[in-house]
């Protein structure tokens, strides 16, 4: 029995042992930690210099007058102005005469290529002397000057493009007048070249009101006062703008079922979206083939496709269908009196709201345009949201419904 005792007294002694053991050992670990976390504070201005340059979103370099780069940080090897502490040569001419008279200049270079979704197409900065009292060592700042030189390749673009539609018209219009002017005393030549006159001259209005609307959009970052909006209303008030053209280019337009859904946005900007996809199917279609609309609700994503019978798209030109300005078929765009910037208006309109617009094409089959905005949901404090209707809507569809009996 008391062999028993004491084997149990010396098994709780052992266990009181490791736990102080381990206890200590702890401690020891956790001073250590505390020891070498407050070893790798900032606790020097140097310290704090040397992580403001490293972390800076500039490019930032130091060369000496041999061309050796003495303190660089990773967004300089980012951009290209420094690869295996060599200076970029373009870089590296321009730091050489701020060395020779100390005077600061700007540089711009062409980084080397690089993979990624947005390669860097310009590099952008200023050289200038370290310091005055010290000549030896000129310091580079560049940044990522890209998106200026997109944008620049898209202003030059677009007035190049801009000039060269409208000097069509306009040089049509001089030339009609100038008919015109000749035939005066022939009522029937009158008449004719009158008629074509006015076709410019609207033609030329429609492109500037177009034009207009294409650079408010591309301002715009977001909708100034949205509203709900009931998908089925702006299908109909599309078709409603569409009707007369489907009637004279012997097209019909088919649209399915309501599936009663709500978006979020502007109802003018949504229903020229709209208006401008099926005007194209229209264009676009041979005689006696059908137009049609149909809506669906995915998820949180309320889909809307416009499909067409027409003479399709080929693979090469799907991808430029909403830059402004392109047409697949310039002769059948003059004829109807296209101008080329409905679907880029179609596409800055889906990005307002939130939303995208994607292509189906086949040549000699036909074409699909879907539109996908986000569907109005509730919020959460349970108010009704889908399927809450604004004091306008119900009287849209009242009217829409009387006009059906009537034509019934």
């Amino acid at each position: 029995m008391w062999m028993l005792i004491g084997l149990t007294v010396g098994i709780l002694l052992g266990m009181a042992v490791m736990w102080v053991y381990r206890r200590r050992m702890r401690a020891k670990r956790n001073q250590r930690a505390r020891q070498e976390l407050e070893g790798n504070r900032v606790s020097t201005v140097t310290q704090v210099l040397h992580f403001a340059i490293q972390s800076a979103p500039e490019a930032i370099a130091v060369v000496d007058h041999r061309q050796r780069v003495v303190l660089s940080n990773p967004r300089a090897h980012e951009l290209g102005l420094v690869h295996e502490r060599i200076l970029n040569p373009n870089a590296w001419t321009v730091a050489e005469r701020v060395l020779g008279d100390h005077e600061p200049r700007e540089v711009r270079f062409l980084p080397p290529p690089r993979r990624g979704n947005r390669p860097v197409i310009s590099v952008a900065g200023q050289v200038q002397l370290l310091t005055l009292m010290d000549d030896r060592y000129a310091v580079v700042y560049a940044t990522d000057d890209s998106e200026h030189v997109r944008m620049e390749f898209a202003r030059r673009d677009f007035v190049a493009n801009v000039s060269h539609e409208l000097k069509t018209p306009v040089g049509a219009i001089s030339l009609l007048v100038e008919t015109l002017m000749e035939a005066r005393d022939d009522p029937d030549s009158v008449e004719y070249f009158g008629k074509r006159l006015m076709n410019e001259t609207r033609r030329m209005s429609q492109m500037i009101s177009e034009l207009i609307s294409l650079s408010k959009l591309q301002g715009a970052e977001s909708l100034p006062d949205p509203e709900v909006l009931d998908v089925d209303d702006i299908v109909e008030c599309a078709f409603d703008r569409c009707r007369l053209a489907a009637e004279a280019a012997g097209i019909d337009l088919v649209r399915d079922s309501e599936v009663g859904a709500n978006v979020m946005g502007d109802k003018n900007l949504l229903v020229t979206c709209l208006a401008n996809l099926i005007t194209n199917a229209i264009n676009y279609s041979p005689e006696a083939t059908p137009v049609s609309v149909s809506r669906a609700v995915r998820d949180d994503t309320v889909i809307i496709r416009v499909t067409d019978r027409g003479i399709g798209i080929a693979p090469e030109d799907q991808k430029r269908v909403f830059e402004r300005f392109f047409r697949v078929d310039k002769a059948r765009s003059r004829n109807t009196g296209g101008t080329g910037l409905g679907l880029a208006i179609v596409k800055h309109v889906m990005a307002n709201h939130g939303g995208t617009v994607s292509l189906w094409s086949r040549p000699g089959t036909g074409s699909t345009f879907t539109l996908e905005l986000p569907l109005c949901v509730p919020d959460a404090t349970g108010m009704p949201g889908p399927r809450m209707e604004s004091p306008v809507i119900p009287d849209a569809k009242k009217l829409r419904e009387e006009a059906r009996e009537a034509e019934g």
